[in-house]
């Protein structure tokens, strides 16, 4: 464990010495206080005409108002899992593809301590990382559980909260896995964008083409299988998806790192 902490704490450094922990910080929360935004002003539209219809025509005609969990704070869980495809790939692609471009990987060899230590240090460097984004993001639930009490639900949020995190994580460890194929960091970014777009973009096909190959790509996606963290469910088999998703990727990664120490 003191091998994990040292390397966790240098890679935790290394983001925060650098402009790039601060500048996705800032996109991810602009996106979602911009779409926080959209969303409760929608409701409070919405909410107005309501009652302005149920107070002229006794409730005739008036469309049902909806749920304010399920619109602006769920609805914001959907839009970080969007706004993953960008933000996972920048926040991994350094991870190992620096270290071979420095030649520090060599320096890394050297020292008494484990390929699975230096993995899981770096890994978990950039998971706290992430993890402090979503962190800062609670503060709408807050702030709606202050203003509108009657109408946050915090059981399904959290739940939503799980699948954002869940799927972070998956798209870390594929990150981690493709930055460690390479020295080049924008081509570890490159990778790791679009096959997190394939894997989104694959999910579409269940609605086109329905049936077997529809079912095959709807169990590969992994968006399909925040569906249903995204309504404030939490299934054991998406929750499993994930955890053998990202020891997957982990592995392999170990896997490669191990090979380079070898070939070295």
């Amino acid at each position: 464990m003191k091998n994990v902490w040292a390397v966790y704490k240098r890679e935790l450094r290394a983001y925060f010495f650098s402009p790039l922990a601060y500048v996705l910080y800032v996109f991810f929360l602009i996106v979602c206080a911009v779409f926080f935004n959209m969303y409760f002003s929608a409701y409070i539209q919405w909410s107005q005409e309501y009652m302005m219809m149920m107070s002229m025509q006794q409730g005739f005609g008036a469309r049902p108002l909806p749920n304010y969990t399920e619109l602006v704070l769920q609805g914001i869980t959907q839009v970080m899992a969007f706004v993953l495809l960008f933000v996972i790939p920048m926040l991994s692609m350094r991870l190992f593809a620096e270290e071979k471009k420095m030649g520090t990987i060599e320096l890394l060899f050297t020292y008494p301590i484990r390929d699975i230590e230096v993995l899981a240090g770096k890994f978990l460097a950039a998971l706290t990382v992430f993890a402090g984004m979503l962190l800062f993001t609670f503060v709408y639930t807050l702030l709606s559980y202050r203003v509108v009490p009657d109408q946050t639900y915090v059981p399904p949020v959290l739940a939503s909260y799980l699948g954002v995190f869940l799927m972070g994580t998956a798209f870390l460890s594929f990150g981690v896995f493709a930055s460690s194929l390479t020295e080049n960091q924008i081509v570890a970014g490159l990778v790791t964008f679009a096959t997190l777009l394939v894997l989104w973009m694959i999910g579409f096909v269940s609605e086109i083409r329905p049936g077997l190959l529809g079912d095959i790509c709807k169990e590969i996606s992994v968006f399909a299988h925040f569906d249903q963290f995204g309504k404030g469910v939490i299934d054991t088999g998406h929750l499993a998806y994930y955890v053998l998703f990202t020891l997957f990727f982990l592995f392999f990664s170990l896997r490669v790192l191990e090979s380079n120490r070898w070939r070295g």
